[in-house]
C-alpha cells in the first residue's frame, strides 16, 4: 500500500515538473507574432466591368425560302461553303401536272457561309419552306440586358471583352454599337448590343458568351491588393498595414476606383512601400514575420 501511495506521489510530482517546464517553454513564445503575406503598393491600371451574358449572332442571318412549290431537286452547295449574293444554294423541280419546267434556283440574298442547308433531295417544298440558313461572320453580334441602374454609364462604343467556353480564358475584344432608348417595363433592363470582329472565324453563330462591359478604367494608378485592406465597420474607414522591418504600423487610405482585385489608394501609402495582408487580430505595431522568409 506505501509502496502505491509513494509510486503515485512521484507520478504527480513528475507531471508537476513537466507542466512547470511547458509553461515556462509557453511563456518564452512570443503570442503576438502574425504571420502576413508581403504586397507592393504599386501603379496598376484598374477596371471596373459590368458581368453581363449573351448570346452570338452573326453580323448578317438570312433564311432562304424558295420562290416556286415542288420538290427539291438537289443542294448545289453544302454547309461551310461560301456564298455570294444571287448565288444559286438549290433547284427546285416544279411540282404541275402537264408541264415541263426548267429547275427553279433559289439564290442566297446576301454574301457569306453557308450555315445550313435544311432539306434532302426529294423533300416536298411549299413557299413557306426554309432552304437554307446564310450567315456573314466577318463581324458578330451579341445583345445583351443592361440593369436599369447602369443604363447611364452605358455608351455608344463603350469597350468590353467577352469569353466563350469553346476557347476557356481567350478573351475577345467588342464595343458597344446599339442601344435601346427604352427601358422593358416588366424587366427593368436596357437592351444593348455589342460588336466584334470575327477574321479568323472562330465566333459562331449561336454561341454562348459571358460578357465584361468596361464602365470605368483609370491607367497607372496607385494600388493595393483588395486583401491589404481592413475597414472598420463603425466609422467606415479603410486602413492598411505598412510594414517595419518586424512590425507594422496601421495608416488609413483614401480609396477610389475598385474591382475584384484590387483597390485604388488615392492617398495615405507611396509607390513602393510593402504592407501587410489583413489577418485577424493585426492592429498597430504588431509584430510580424512575413510568410516565406
Amino acid at each position: 500500500m506505501k509502496k502505491s501511495v509513494f509510486l503515485l506521489s512521484a507520478i504527480i510530482l513528475l507531471a508537476a515538473c513537466s507542466g512547470k517546464n511547458n509553461q515556462s517553454a509557453l511563456d518564452k513564445m512570443d503570442k503576438d507574432v502574425f504571420t502576413v503575406t508581403a504586397q507592393t503598393v504599386q501603379k496598376r491600371d484598374i477596371s471596373q466591368d459590368l458581368p453581363l451574358t449573351g448570346t452570338v449572332k452573326a453580323w448578317e442571318e438570312a433564311t432562304i425560302y424558295p420562290r416556286v412549290q415542288g420538290k427539291l431537286l438537289r443542294n448545289v452547295l453544302k454547309e461551310g461553303d461560301n456564298v455570294s449574293r444571287n448565288q444559286t444554294l438549290a433547284l427546285i423541280e416544279r411540282d404541275e401536272v402537264g408541264a415541263v419546267y426548267e429547275p427553279a434556283v433559289v439564290p442566297s440574298t446576301i454574301s457569306g457561309v453557308v450555315g445550313k442547308m435544311f432539306l434532302d433531295p426529294g423533300d416536298n417544298v411549299t413557299l413557306n419552306t426554309p432552304i437554307a440558313l446564310v450567315v456573314n461572320q466577318n463581324q458578330v453580334r451579341i445583345s445583351v440586358d443592361i440593369p436599369e441602374r447602369y443604363a447611364s454609364q452605358i455608351k455608344l462604343g463603350q469597350k468590353g471583352y467577352f469569353t466563350l467556353e469553346a476557347y476557356g480564358d481567350k478573351k475577345f475584344d467588342a464595343q458597344v454599337y446599339k442601344i435601346s432608348p427604352v427601358v422593358d417595363e416588366l424587366s427593368r433592363v436596357v437592351t444593348a448590343e455589342l460588336k466584334a470582329n470575327n477574321p479568323s472565324g472562330l465566333i459562331k453563330t449561336g454561341m454562348f458568351a459571358k460578357v465584361a462591359l468596361e464602365l470605368q478604367n483609370k491607367r497607372g494608378v496607385l494600388s493595393v491588393p483588395v486583401t491589404a485592406l481592413d475597414t472598420d465597420k463603425d466609422t467606415g474607414k479603410t486602413y492598411i498595414y505598412i510594414i517595419n522591418g518586424d512590425t507594422v504600423s496601421k495608416a488609413e487610405v483614401q480609396t477610389g476606383l475598385a474591382n475584384d482585385d484590387y483597390q485604388e489608394i488615392k492617398s495615405g501609402v507611396k509607390d513602393g512601400q510593402q504592407i501587410a495582408d489583413v489577418v485577424f487580430g493585426i492592429k498597430d505595431g504588431s509584430k510580424i514575420k512575413i510568410e516565406g522568409k
